[in-house]
């Protein structure tokens, strides 16, 4: 477990539980880091995971051996997964998109792979709608960049609808710097 799960656990594990406990079938989780989300699974599902990182992927077979479950994960670069189309029931995503190189090209990749009869879910944050935060967040944003590679003052709703998908359902908090989706698949191309 990584010190800080515990912190996560408490700011974010409900919104991680309410968009990704009734997800079921074949699933996706893009950039999964260290697992942290694994938890938040229904047991049935088939699980992968993906992330760019080969330290952060060995972490996350610990978090899978440690919750006793199994799954497949792979080093890939979420801009350009290596699966077929409508390869996935669910595609689920939390705390990545301010990662990414290009936001908009995963979230693409995530609507590709993604069955039309399924459900992207992601958990994202950004600029708090909360003044004062905000302009501390602004204040910080290049110092944060460079020590985390995390743009913590992009704003979610836009990259989504940049992407083209569409938006199911949606909610905000924790300040406005929270924001979660429920996407219908099919809203990026022209399947």
């Amino acid at each position: 477990m990584s010190r800080l799960e515990w912190l996560d656990r408490i700011v974010i594990g409900r919104r991680r539980r309410h968009r990704f406990s009734d997800v079921d079938g074949r699933v996706l989780d893009v950039a999964c880091g260290t697992g942290t989300n694994f938890r938040y699974l229904p047991e049935t599902v088939e699980l992968v995971g993906i992330d760019i990182s080969p330290e952060m992927l060995s972490n996350a077979e610990e978090q899978l051996a440690d919750l006793g479950r199994d799954g497949t994960l792979l080093e890939m670069d979420a801009q350009d997964l290596a699966f077929p189309d409508d390869s996935f029931d669910a595609v689920i995503s939390a705390l990545s998109t301010c990662t990414f190189p290009d936001p908009v090209a995963a979230l693409r990749e995530m609507d590709r792979v993604c069955k039309p009869a399924g459900t992207i879910r992601l958990i994202e944050h950004g600029r708090s709608d909360v003044r004062p935060i905000a302009r501390f967040q602004e204040w910080r944003a290049d110092p944060h960049y460079a020590k985390s590679g995390c743009r913590w003052t992009q704003e979610p709703s836009e990259i989504v609808d940049e992407a083209g998908l569409s938006i199911e359902e949606t909610d905000t908090g924790l300040f406005g710097m929270i924001t979660t989706f429920e996407i219908t698949p099919g809203g990026g191309d022209d399947r």
